[in-house]
């Protein structure tokens, strides 16, 4: 039996506007939850309301960066105002780059971490007072299969992500008496417009053909552990497949990564 209904659920999707963020906020819609959409793009969060609409639900739209503590500060008062709380924060929004490090823009990093992690942090910090009076409440970090595994010419973005698993894994601990569940979600190659909105691209290395998943594949996936109330999923065989070998065999894994640079 699941453990969390969703229909009724009041929930924050940061990152709404396109691939994975958007896919979860329409399965919460299709599932009955009331969502609140934060992207900084707001004509594309304006076809996703309609579409939400469209299904039944109940959506508002917060344009704003994630980055910035007014926009964070106008989601929790939306989620409050509109829907009478919050039970299910989804840390979605994300940057990433590719290129080698040594020739990297020292700005580079900073972005990324101001995007994927303090970001995401700040976001939590906001929402715990609303989540602590939540139904069932839970925070779901979206991250990486590369905050399990390092790879090479993406080591900023890896850095962000292995933050966000120690991030969640502490919290997790933290948040047991507050009745607070934390999901991280560990998605692999996904069919999104990641790599077309990355922040600098210098080359990458050229890695064997593997089918990436739907971005809908990786919503129902993460909702469904959601409804189970899981700490971890990796939607994505070959990530799987990466994640188990590492813990196995580390230098093999090392070995095999070296040949891509």
């Amino acid at each position: 039996m699941a453990r969390r209904d969703i229909q009724g659920s009041r929930a924050i999707v940061t990152g709404a506007s396109s691939g994975i963020g958007r896919a979860i906020a329409l399965e919460l819609a299709r599932q009955g939850g009331k969502v609140v959409c934060m992207a900084r793009r707001e004509d594309r969060l304006q076809v996703l309301a309609q579409e939400i609409e469209s299904l039944g639900g109940s959506t508002l739209c917060v344009a704003g960066d994630v980055t910035d503590a007014a926009a964070r500060a106008r989601c929790m008062e939306a989620a409050q105002s509109h829907f009478g709380g919050l039970d299910i924060l989804v840390n979605n929004a994300g940057v990433g780059a590719i290129g080698p490090f040594e020739t990297a823009d020292p700005q580079r990093v900073r972005r990324i971490m101001e995007v994927n992690f303090f970001a995401l942090v700040e976001m939590t910090r906001s929402a715990l007072p609303l989540l602590k009076q939540g139904r069932r409440p839970m925070i779901v970090n979206i991250s990486s299969i590369l905050g399990r595994r390092g790879v090479p010419y993406n080591s900023e973005y890896a850095a962000s992500k292995f933050a966000v698993h120690g991030f969640s894994e502490s919290i997790r601990a933290e948040f047991v008496t507050a009745g607070i569940d934390v999901l991280v979600v560990s998605p692999g190659t996904t069919d999104t417009e990641f790599f077309d909105q990355v922040i600098e691209s210098k080359g990458g290395p050229k890695w064997p053909e593997h089918k990436a998943v739907t971005a809908e594949a990786v919503a129902q996936a993460t909702v469904r552990a959601i409804r189970r109330g899981s700490h971890e999923i990796t939607p994505y065989l070959w990530g799987k497949v990466l994640v188990l070998l590492n813990r196995l065999s580390p230098w093999l894994v090392d070995k095999l990564m070296a040949r891509y640079v």
